[in-house]
């Protein structure tokens, strides 16, 4: 008796026991995986499909982790991983780099923001499209389609997402692009100003300060834009077909117009190096000088000390290196990027505006600078075209006068444009030029007459001389020593 209560107390007390190991068992082995995803519990086959392929990523073995991700999309169509998978497999494209996986990854991106425009991670594939061709964006003075396609995908992501946590960083890389293609079109209108095809150049330098204003050689842009104007003026006085009455209205003109570029550099960047070169230039010329605002004077304060400078070290790689990281570092970090383009300025339509100028009218909507006509050139006899000239064809009494200095007007413009592609020698003396520039860093094309401006020129000197009184309360700009290699630089 007493065996056989105990053999039976044994047998209940082992399985109770052997009920609570499976109990136990069973509680480990159901544990339900996280989705990183969707945060749901799942033990789903294409939850393993989906790890398999993350693994593969991490070992660098980015055609199995594809093929894993194009089976999980193909079998699981409805599989709550869809949408991941997809991005996946755009950046295993992207993280396998070189040229050819690059543009595989940017379709993938893609076609990832036209299946899924709703989801978060729609506005990282438009980053990672515009970061693509960020990293194969080149020097200035070389190919600028990548620069030009990273400039036009930031945009379309901060237009496109402007409430993404990532727009600020799209910002910065926005004005990185902007100053390299600035620097493109800086370089562009110095050339032609060095050889004289001074349309072209004054076509170039107001495309750039009217698209990119945070560009951190504006100042200098908008100062080779008013001696490209001043340089137009000494050719217009040395015309000899021109009569007086002709070169005075051109003159005027062309004045304005230096006058307006730098009064620019005192207006929006009364912090930078050429603000005073600017006011002396507007004196020489007897022009007004304005005064910047206290709030233009601190926010451009702000943009030039929020630009990094670039040590002798990393000016020699530069002139090196396919990357314009030289370029890139004298971005603003502070400031809106431009988000959308002026209208360009051609050659042309600087060639209509002295025309237009010359004959006295006003240039009306077909011979503004922005509207850029394309080709052609004015002939020597060919009238500017005008928005009456239905009205006038019949009207030919009294008109030989104005036809005639319309005449020269335009051949005087066309001389000047006609100069694009060639080289001249260096201009004789003017006794009626207007007085040289005083800054030893400066370039000119026109020698300053020895006589009747001597004492122009003794004007603008001493005038400069006197530490500009009327910006010395808001420049603390000055003039900065050139150190290593940018010596050599003329600029």
């Amino acid at each position: 008796m007493r065996l056989r209560a105990f053999m039976g107390r044994n047998s209940r007390l082992g399985l109770i026991v052997a009920l609570v190991g499976l109990a136990f068992f069973l509680g480990c082995t159901n544990k339900k995986a996280v989705n990183p995803l969707a945060n749901v519990g799942s033990k789903q086959p294409d939850k393993v499909l989906f790890d398999r392929s993350m693994d593969a990523m991490k070992h660098n073995r980015f055609d199995v982790a594809r093929m894993t991700l194009q089976t999980l999309i193909n079998t699981y169509p409805d599989s709550e991983y869809i949408a991941r998978a997809k991005l996946a497999v755009a950046d295993s494209w992207y993280a396998e780099g070189g040229s050819t996986a690059m543009q595989q990854a940017e379709i993938e991106y893609k076609d990832f923001k036209t299946f899924f425009p709703n989801m978060p991670e729609a506005a990282e594939a438009q980053l990672k499209v515009a970061n693509i061709h960020y990293q194969e964006m080149e020097k200035p003075d070389r190919d600028f389609t990548h620069a030009m396609r990273a400039e036009e995908e930031y945009r379309a992501l901060i237009q496109e997402y402007p409430d993404s946590k990532l727009v600020p960083q799209a910002k910065q890389r926005l004005r990185e692009v902007q100053e390299v293609l600035a620097q493109r079109e800086f370089n562009i209108g110095r050339f032609y100003y060095l050889r004289m095809a001074y349309p072209a150049a004054i076509a170039r330098l107001k495309t750039l300060v009217d698209r990119y204003p945070l560009y951190s050689g504006a100042d200098e842009a908008l100062y080779l834009l008013g001696q490209s104007y001043e340089s137009e003026i000494e050719m217009v006085r040395k015309n000899p077909r021109m009569n007086e009455l002709t070169k005075s209205k051109m003159i005027e003109e062309l004045t304005k117009d230096a006058a307006e570029a730098y009064g620019r550099i005192i207006r929006r960047y009364p912090a930078m190096d050429r603000a005073v070169d600017a006011k002396s230039r507007l004196e020489a010329l007897h022009q007004p000088v304005p005064r910047p605002t206290r709030k233009a004077l601190e926010e451009n304060k702000k943009e030039v000390a929020s630009r990094q400078q670039t040590g002798m070290m990393s000016s020699m790689l530069g002139e090196i290196e396919k990357s314009p990281a030289a370029s890139i570092s004298h971005a603003a970090h502070v400031g809106e990027p431009t988000m959308k383009d002026q209208e360009p300025v051609t050659a042309t339509g600087v060639v209509q505006e002295l025309a237009a100028a010359a004959r006295g009218g006003n240039a009306g909507a077909d011979n503004k600078v922005t509207a850029g006509i394309v080709g052609g050139k004015v002939g020597p006899n060919q009238e500017v075209p005008r928005s009456d000239a239905a009205t006038q064809s019949g009207n030919t009494s009294g008109a030989t006068t104005a036809t005639d200095t319309t005449a020269q007007a335009q051949q005087s413009a066309t001389d000047a444009a006609s100069v694009a592609n060639e080289l001249k020698p260096n201009v004789e003396p003017d006794p009626n030029a207007l007085p040289p520039l005083q800054q030893s860093n400066e370039i000119t094309n026109t020698s300053g007459s020895q006589g009747a401006t001597r004492t122009q020129g003794a004007s603008a000197s001493a005038s400069t001389s006197q530490k500009d009184e009327d910006l010395a309360d808001i420049s603390s700009s000055k003039k900065k020593k050139k150190k290593g290699l940018a010596k050599l630089k003329p600029f």
